[in-house]
């Protein structure tokens, strides 16, 4: 399989996902650049990588959707290939339309840079296999627009679809107030659209995906993903 990270103006995030990608999981993974607009097919899983891209001018993705290659990786998105959006990826997908729902300035209105419980809400995904249900796992958060907003219709669908992937919670897997940072709605952390292929997630999986970093339970998000091709 192949690996593909997406760059755009102000991504910090894509090398961490190379890294990951490329040399953790060892498998084949090239960078794409924004401005180029090519056939993705090669591709297997396309990661929209963290970052500030185009500064965050107007809101924290809106300009990315504009670039080139995102009318190929909407196409790619709709043949049912894999595509990930870590948290300012998370807030390109929205933006795109691709999932749905809107990224909001934190409720304390400051950035959020700590480790966050999520909880494994379903395991029944590409993403998720290798988890198991309910299972509480440690991630790093890094943003100041987290805060997931959907209407009561829409947080429905989610709920009722298993849309919904991760919640922060506490340690003990409890999805109450103090456990979400951001104000999230339902303390969503993480969606996927409803064919299951797209995943939009604000925590950052491939800043715990190694023993030397002390933690690695963002690891398995990524030995799911391979898992899935075999």
């Amino acid at each position: 399989m192949r690996f593909g990270a997406v760059v755009f103006p102000g991504s910090n995030c894509d090398h961490d996902c190379y890294h990951i990608a490329s040399h953790v999981m060892g498998i084949e993974t090239e960078f794409i650049w924004h401005k180029d607009s090519s056939d993705l097919s090669r591709f297997d899983c396309i990661i929209l990588p963290g970052g500030f891209s185009y500064g965050d001018y107007l809101r924290p993705g809106a300009i990315s959707t504009h670039s080139p290659i995102m009318k190929d990786i909407k196409a790619y998105a709709e043949s049912g290939k894999l595509l990930i959006g870590i948290c300012n990826g998370f807030q390109v997908l929205v933006e795109a339309g691709l999932l749905p729902g809107v990224l909001m300035r934190n409720r304390t209105l400051k950035f959020i840079c700590r480790d966050v419980h999520l909880k494994v809400e379903n395991n029944d995904t590409p993403f998720t296999s290798e988890y198991s249900k309910a299972e509480v796992i440690k991630v790093p958060i890094a943003h100041h627009d987290g805060n997931y907003f959907a209407d009561d219709e829409t947080l429905k669908s989610l709920k009722d679809n298993g849309q919904i992937l991760f919640t922060y919670s506490t340690a003990g897997g409890e999805t109450s107030v103090e456990a979400n940072p951001n104000g999230s709605a339902m303390n969503i952390a993480g969606i996927c659209n409803k064919k299951r292929n797209v995943l939009g997630m604000m925590p950052h999986p491939e800043r715990c995906a190694e023993d030397i970093l002390g933690n690695e339970d963002g690891k398995r998000l990524f030995e799911s993903i391979v898992k899935s091709f075999k």
